[in-house]
C-alpha cells in the first residue's frame, strides 16, 4: 500500500494532512488526518450517512440544519440529499479543510457546495452557535469529534458541556433536535443533555463497515413542540 501527501496545514491545533491511499488494483482512497491521528476517509462513508440519516427522521420539518464538523462532507451530502432541507450551515474550524474542498483539492468538494443551500462557516462551533439567532435552526448535528471520549482537540471537552448545549437549545426551534454522535456510550452526556433539555435518550445504530457490524450511538436531545 502506498501513501501520497495531497496537501498539509498547520493550525493552532496542530497538523492538518491530507493523503491518498494507494493499493494495487483498488480505488484511490482520500484519507484525512489530525495530528496523526485518522479522522475518516472516502471509502468507509456509511457512518457520516447514518448520522444525517437518522437525524433528519428525528423532526418532522428540517429546513433549517446546522453540521457541527465539515469531515470530508459526507454528512452534508446526506443532509442535502432530504428534500425538506432549504438550507444547511457547516460549521468548520479549520480553514484548510474548507479551502480544500472549496478549490478541488477534495474532488468532490466544488460539485456539493455548488447546491445553494450549503453554506461552510470557519468558526469554532462554540462561537457559532453562540452567535446564531434564537430558535433559528430545527437540527443540530454534532459530528466534530467520535463523541465526548474521542476528542480531537483537548478544547472540544467544551462541546459536551452544559454552556454550550444550552447555547445549542436556545437556536433551536420548538420541535428541534440536537443530536450528537459518539463511538462509545457517554453517560456523562446524557445526564448533562437532560439537565439542559428536560430529558434526552441514547440511540443505538448499528453501522456496516468493511464486512464488519460496528455499534455507534447518536445521543438525542429535543426542544417541545410547545414550550
Amino acid at each position: 500500500m502506498e501513501y501520497v501527501e495531497v496537501a498539509r496545514a498547520e493550525s493552532e491545533r496542530g497538523e492538518l494532512v491530507l493523503r491518498e491511499r494507494r493499493d494495487e488494483g483498488a480505488p484511490v482512497v482520500l484519507e484525512l488526518r489530525a495530528n496523526g491521528v485518522f479522522v475518516m476517509d472516502t471509502l468507509e462513508t456509511s457512518t457520516e450517512q447514518a448520522l444525517a440519516t437518522a437525524a433528519l427522521d428525528l423532526v418532522a420539518d428540517p429546513r433549517a440544519v446546522v453540521v457541527g464538523g465539515l469531515g470530508l462532507g459526507f454528512t452534508l451530502h446526506e443532509v442535502l440529499a432530504d428534500s425538506r432541507v432549504e438550507r444547511c450551515a457547516v460549521v468548520e474550524i479549520e480553514e484548510a479543510l474548507v479551502g480544500w474542498m472549496r478549490d478541488g483539492t477534495v474532488p468532490h468538494g466544488p460539485t456539493l457546495l455548488a447546491d445553494e443551500r450549503a453554506a461552510l462557516v470557519v468558526a469554532d462551533v462554540a462561537v457559532a452557535m453562540a452567535e446564531a439567532r434564537p430558535a433559528s435552526y430545527d437540527l443540530v448535528l454534532l459530528d466534530v469529534d467520535n463523541g465526548p471520549g474521542y476528542l480531537v482537540h483537548d478544547t472540544n471537552a467544551r462541546l459536551y458541556q452544559t454552556r454550550f448545549l444550552e447555547t445549542a437549545r436556545a437556536a433551536l426551534r420548538p420541535g428541534g433536535a440536537l443530536v450528537v454522535w459518539s463511538a462509545d456510550v457517554a453517560p456523562d452526556l446524557e445526564t448533562t443533555l437532560a439537565g439542559v433539555f428536560g430529558s434526552a435518550e441514547a440511540r443505538p445504530l448499528e453501522v456496516r463497515l468493511q464486512d464488519r457490524d460496528e455499534h455507534y450511538w447518536l445521543y438525542v436531545a429535543r426542544v417541545p413542540s410547545q414550550e
